[in-house]
């Protein structure tokens, strides 16, 4: 960055920061407020709650840094713009186009944070916060241990060894006990698919079943097992596409597509983070027009207005197309990177009209 890029780029980040941090507070706590709702609930108590919602706090930041990226351009340049400072500067020869590759130079710094947290931060961070609540919702808690994932009921014991993309149980091998405690059954299956009516369809299977003090062996390429776990306890093992990193993320997606599976939420999730950088940008230009217009108001209160108007119809745009993609099996990348793509259009079609 030259001098005249950290003179800009400093003006907008404080308030980056500010928003940033003052959005996802108000987030977190809405969150906080949802979580009360459980508390009592099996061993659920009050401070796994704050802990569960200090551990979802990075991928709310996620969320809420194009909006504060569009509050820190209006504010951070408004306040330039009330110095008379963006005067000056446009008097020196800088331009407006100028002045918008600053901050799109400040938004590259924020974006390489934003994808090491995304990375490296927010998917363990989240498998924790969804593992711990969920044990300590239930009234019995799995265990994890050396050997995998363990949990039992009724004679049958489940061990899972690892889990693959998307948090796919690998490496399952089932233990079925008679009431006298000797082994009657035993399968193992290289992986697993957990259909959303809580059968286990397991595939690559080797099934041995204890009969006269002999084992009969079966190899079968797929075999439905109607597991005891509940619904809960079975989130445990199968967590959400946002708590995948993107670029394991992007591999799973390639997987289930060459082997031809429905991949269309984690193309959802996959798309929604690569439309991040994009809404950066769009956030930028849409407030150029507000900040060089000629009769602009100088009223940091109401370019906090326009901001949190526009911010708030832009994630409306994007929760809506969401939930139309999957209604109408819409393209998950056409879903994910129209709406910013209509915001840079608009951006650009407002700063024409103002300088006529």
């Amino acid at each position: 960055m030259t001098q005249f890029d950290r003179y800009i780029a400093s003006a907008a980040l404080r308030f980056f920061v500010f928003a940033a941090f003052g959005l996802t507070a108000l987030f977190s706590l809405l969150e906080l407020v949802e979580q009360l709702q459980s508390v009592g609930q099996g061993q659920y108590r009050l401070i796994d709650a704050l802990v569960y919602v200090l551990l979802l706090a990075p991928s709310k930041l996620l969320q809420v840094a194009p909006v504060s990226m569009l509050l820190a351009s209006l504010l951070g340049l408004g306040g330039l713009a009330t110095t008379s400072e963006l005067t000056a500067l446009r008097a020196l020869g800088v331009s407006e186009f100028r002045i918008t590759i600053s901050l799109i130079k400040l938004a590259v710094p924020i974006l390489v944070t934003l994808f090491l947290t995304v990375e490296f931060v927010i998917p363990p961070a989240q498998q924790l916060a969804q593992t711990e609540r969920t044990a300590k919702l239930t009234s019995s808690e799995p265990v994890h241990g050396g050997d995998g994932f363990w949990t039992q009921s009724d004679r049958q014991y489940l061990n899972v060894q690892s889990f693959g993309y998307g948090n796919v149980p690998k490496n399952i091998n089932i233990y079925v006990f008679t009431a006298n405690g000797t082994l009657s059954r035993y399968v193992h299956a290289d992986r697993a698919v957990i259909r959303p009516d809580g059968t286990w369809l397991l595939d690559n299977v080797i099934q041995k079943q204890v009969l006269t003090q002999q084992f009969r062996t079966e190899y079968l390429s797929t075999l439905a097992w109607h597991s005891f776990l509940p619904q809960q306890k079975a989130k445990l093992l199968v967590l959400p596409p946002e708590s995948m990193p993107p670029i394991e993320l992007y591999r799973y997606v390639r997987d289930l597509e060459l082997h031809h599976q429905p991949a269309t939420r984690y193309q959802q999730e996959l798309w929604a983070k690569i439309s991040i950088p994009v809404s950066f940008i769009a956030m930028i230009l849409i407030a150029m027009p507000f900040v060089f217009a000629p009769a602009r108001a100088q009223n940091s209160g109401q370019q906090i207005a326009v901001g949190a108007i526009i911010g708030m119809i832009f994630t409306l745009i994007q929760q809506i197309g969401a939930h139309l993609d999957v209604l109408l099996s819409l393209d998950p990348a056409v879903v994910a990177m129209l709406p910013p793509l209509i915001l840079m259009a608009a951006a650009i079609y407002l700063f024409r009209r103002t300088h006529r």
